[in-house]
């Protein structure tokens, strides 16, 4: 699976959250201020491409939908970054956070939590 470009990310988010959309829905999602409609197109068709978007025809215009799930991509950009910046060890990430004051004491101890209810 391709890494998608911020605009194409934001995209995504918004497809994500609203199921299916219209161009028009897509950018009313966006904040001020808006993206041009054949910026948001372009994108749009460049996520089809890559297998990100499909649509259903209605008439002259297309109702998008994600074809890759928000978990799917998010697995694969949290691997990237795993691999990339913590070489590929959960642990230095999550070091990383601890030290850098992103992760408090009680959430640590909620996520060991998590992984002894796991294993049992």
């Amino acid at each position: 699976m391709q890494k998608l470009a911020k605009r194409e990310e934001q995209i995504m988010h918004i497809l994500w959250n609203l199921e299916t959309a219209f161009v028009k829905e897509i950018i009313a999602e966006f904040p001020k201020p808006k993206p041009h409609y054949n910026t948001v197109s372009t994108i749009i068709r460049i996520l089809e491409d890559k297998g990100f978007v499909d649509h259903h025809t209605f008439g002259n215009t297309h109702q998008y939908f994600a074809k890759v799930s928000k978990e799917a991509y998010q697995k694969q950009a949290l691997g990237d970054v795993l691999l990339n910046y913590f070489d590929n060890s959960y642990q230095k990430m999550v070091a990383y956070f601890a030290k850098e004051e992103k992760i408090s004491k009680d959430e640590l101890e909620d996520i060991l939590k998590m992984i002894k209810n796991k294993e049992s």
